[in-house]
């Protein structure tokens, strides 16, 4: 599938799908990226080293800073896929490309596309400045 690239990157890792919007300020570890908000469905799960997929984030634009931090530190997504542009995702990657050279791919996929997304698989992204392309290994014989 293609998608529209907001950072540049390639990345290859496990897929992890949120059902709600995180807010990685108060949400989750600066430390660990696990997502610490009690209210969060998937509270306890770690998005460092996955292709984190959600719809786009909530909250304060703080996040942008508390993603950075877990960007600089080896814990955030290894790659974000979202529904709808997200400038606080966004804003952390292209911080963390200045500042400490650290690719990592953020996305926006179609409605069609997001929507069609698995559960669980292994997720390769490669976004340029102008392109990106996904695929999805979920394991299903077709």
């Amino acid at each position: 599938m293609i998608g529209v690239p907001l950072s540049p990157g390639c990345a290859t890792a496990p897929l992890l799908l949120l059902d709600e919007p995180l807010s990685f300020w108060g949400g989750t570890d600066v430390a660990t990226g696990e997502i610490t908000d009690v209210h969060h469905p998937q509270r306890g799960a770690s998005p460092a080293g996955r292709v984190l997929v959600m719809s786009g984030s909530r909250g304060s634009s703080s996040s942008s800073s508390v993603l950075a931090e877990q960007m600089r530190r080896g814990v955030s997504p290894a790659a974000v896929l979202l529904r709808r542009p997200d400038a606080i995702v966004t804003l952390a990657a292209i911080v963390v490309r200045e500042l400490y050279s650290i690719e990592v791919p953020i996305v926006v996929l179609s409605a069609e596309d997001f929507d069609a997304l698995p559960r669980k698989g292994m997720v390769t992204v490669s976004a340029t400045d102008e392109s990106a392309e996904i695929s999805i290994d979920d394991g299903r014989r077709r």
